[in-house]
Formats: C-alpha cells, structure tokens, sequence
C-alpha cells in the first residue's frame, strides 16, 4: 500500500503534492476534517503518526513532505518499525536560510529517510557535502496544479513586458525600488501581488496592477517573460532570499511556467541550468543586462521559447515531475 499524511496549510506545492497523491489513490494517513488553525495541523500530523504505528506493514511505502516539523523523524523510524520504506521530499531546508538548526543536524533527520528527492544538483550537493547518506533524487521543478489554461503562443510586446508577481514587501524585493528607468530601455515591469507602495517608486516604466487570482492569473496573464528575483541589488540577487536561489527551485518559476511565461533567471540561481537545458527562459548577471539579452530575442526565437513553456506547463499542471520522481525512487528503492 502507498501511504501519505495530508496537513492542511497555504503552502502550495504541498496542497498540490498532497492532490497529485490523493489522485493516484495513495492513502491518507491523516486526519479527514482539516483546519487552518496551528492546533489542528499539530493534531492532523500526531493522527497520522498513530495510524501509521497501526496501519503500516512490511513492503508499504509513506510519502513525506519535509519539513515535517517534530514528527519528521519518529514518523521514518516509526515505518521503518513496521517494514515500511519512507520516500520523502524536501520544501524547505531549515539550516540553509532559517539557521534554526545546523546542517550537520538537518541532515542527521533526513538520514532517516530511505530515499529523498531534492530540488535540484546544487541542493544535492550541499546535502551530501554535510553528510546525507541515503539515495538522492532531483525533482527539477515544482508542479503547479491549476484548472485551466494559459494563452496560446503570442507576438512579444513592444517594449517588452516582463511579469513580477507575489509578495512584494521590501523584506524581499527592495531591488524594485532600486530599479533605474535608463536600465530599462525596452522593457517594462508589471507588477501582480500585495505589499508594494507605489509613492515610494518614482520607476514610471514600473506599473503596479495589485493582487491577481491565480487561475485568472494563469489563463489571463499579457506578458512575455516571468522574472525570478530576491534581494535589494539590481546587479545580483543577494540577502538570505538571495543566497537561497543558489539551492532552491522558487514556486515562482513554475507559476510563470504555467503561465506560459518563458522566465528571466539570475545567472548563478540553481534554476538557472534547468532554465537553459530546457530552453524555457533567458539567463542575466544583473537587472541591468536584461536590455542585452533582450537585444538578442529574435521573433521567431521567443516563439520557440514560448512553445516550450507551453508544453512544460502542460507537464506542470498535471503533476509530471512529482510522479516521475516517486516513479524513480520506488525503482532505486526496488518496490
């Protein structure tokens, strides 16, 4: 039997990971009536390690979501108890940006996994320079699970309009404020979210539209490029949201992608090979060198950038990624 632990919360790419299971018909070890409150998820995680103690045998398999907070590693010794392997992904490293815990310590909960499925190379590397042990496996992407569509493939913009959405205060995006209009010679921002103050930005070329829906969002967006930045710098992406680029795979990336929005990526972010690997965006050193790469966008090449993101974003939306990488670890695992 196939196994995993619903806890109801706003992260989104555990949402979307607990229905890609749901629909494949894993069974939930959860608590069916689900909350918001923190109470409740607490109660939903302590529910699902006692039916695993009682439902789990030899040969089964439970899926993790980490971080797992206090139940992470006495839910794989408790499978482990019953002959059950525990194949796990990781959201969020705690020791990397957090400083929570170390990585030494993050790694010694992960060990209790039997095989983990990381972002991406670089994150591999940093677990295994700290002394994660287990079979590893990169994901590539998040999956972003929408019911409907994006656009069709459509002519670029003049000037070209580049797509910035989500959180907007200055804890992380202070490089909007520091944009220059003489930076942005043929392109213009617009901006999708909460937190941004307009009287603070005197960028004219900078237009800020509010908060979007998703679905709406996806099926509606007029853009041509998704933008993936943190930090206050225009020249680089810096600050601990920065740093974290060079290891993590932002859901921001995947819901551009299931926009059909090709995406513009620092240079030395972790996503940045996938990026070019899987011609789905264009890569830059700074804010300031967007111009130059645009300069090189021949129409007929955003076209084929274009129909790339489109047929990722098909893949994203039906959850390709999280299920090829299940698919993998149950053949590293033999089960």
């Amino acid at each position: 039997m196939k196994y995993y632990i619903e806890v109801k919360n706003s992260n989104k790419a555990k949402r979307d990971i607990d229905q890609i299971l749901r629909n494949k018909q894993w069974h939930d070890l959860g608590f069916r009536k689900k909350s918001d409150n923190g109470a409740m998820r607490f109660f939903d995680k302590l529910c699902g390690l006692f039916f695993a103690l009682i439902k789990l045998k030899k040969g089964d398999v439970i899926f993790l979501q980490y971080p797992y907070k206090k139940f992470y590693k006495i839910t794989c010794l408790t499978a482990h108890l019953k002959g059950a392997k525990v194949v796990a992904v990781v959201h969020d490293l705690g020791a990397f940006r957090r400083h929570k815990l170390t990585e030494q310590e993050e790694n010694k909960r992960l060990n209790a996994t039997d095989c983990l499925i990381v972002h991406n190379e670089a994150m591999e590397e940093h677990l295994l320079k700290y002394g994660f042990k287990k079979p590893i496996l990169n994901l590539g992407i998040f999956d972003y699970i929408v019911g409907v569509k994006p656009q069709e493939v459509q002519p670029a913009h003049t000037p070209w309009s580049i797509v910035y959405a989500g959180g907007l205060s200055r804890r992380r995006n202070t490089f909007l404020y520091n944009l220059n209009e003489d930076s942005m010679q043929t392109w213009q921002m617009e901006l999708y979210g909460n937190g941004f103050n307009e009287e603070e930005c005197h960028n004219r070329k900078i237009h800020y539209h509010g908060l979007r829906d998703s679905d709406d969002f996806v099926a509606n967006i007029e853009g041509d490029f998704g933008l993936v930045w943190d930090g206050d710098k225009v020249d680089c992406c810096n600050g601990a949201w920065g740093e974290y680029l060079k290891i993590n795979n932002p859901h921001k990336t995947s819901f551009y992608i299931c926009a059909g929005l090709p995406v513009i990526v620092w240079s030395k972010a972790a996503m940045a090979d996938f990026v070019r690997k899987n011609d789905v965006g264009i890569i830059v050193d700074g804010l300031e060198k967007i111009d130059e790469a645009l300069a090189k966008v021949t129409p007929e090449r955003y076209a084929e950038m274009r129909r790339n993101t489109l047929s990722m974003s098909e893949k994203l939306r039906e959850g390709y990624y999280i299920e090829k990488s299940i698919s993998d670890a149950f053949k590293k695992l033999g089960v």
